[in-house]
């Protein structure tokens, strides 16, 4: 039991990471503008709002990313032949992509890939239980 809370808190950090390193990319290509503060929410989805097609699809690239390494390593850790943990890393991450969408001003392409993306953490536990 203990090592499948485990897998799952390392999955939720590996993917946290990945989604990290997406988005920080993303707001290299696409900065934020001059004055923003970090606690500026509606500047913020002023900012969201402005983006581009290719600056909101980065963050579906980012949870993709997210999806995938969560699922794998939290399968890995589990090591139990199943995918449980990854689901459970799915549906977390799912609960807060949600929230961020009904926050934040979001295209319903994006709410329907935000949701349909978290998918590709069984993607991620099947190839840790791939034994080739």
């Amino acid at each position: 039991m203990l090592k499948n809370i485990l897998a799952v808190i390392a999955g939720i950090i590996t993917g946290s990471i990945c989604i990290w390193l997406v988005e920080t990319l993303n707001h290299i290509l696409y900065p934020f503008p001059e004055g923003i503060k970090p606690n500026d929410m509606e500047g913020f989805k002023s900012y969201v709002e402005s983006l581009p097609f290719l600056g909101k699809f980065m963050v579906i690239v980012g949870y993709a990313v997210g999806a995938v390494v969560a699922g794998f390593v939290s399968t890995k850790i589990a090591k139990n032949g199943k995918l449980t943990a990854a689901a459970i890393c799915g549906i977390i991450f799912m609960i807060f992509t949600i929230y961020n969408m009904t926050v934040l001003p979001t295209p319903v392409w994006f709410w329907v890939l935000g949701i349909v993306v978290w998918g590709l953490v069984f993607l991620g536990g099947k190839l840790a239980l791939n034994k080739n």
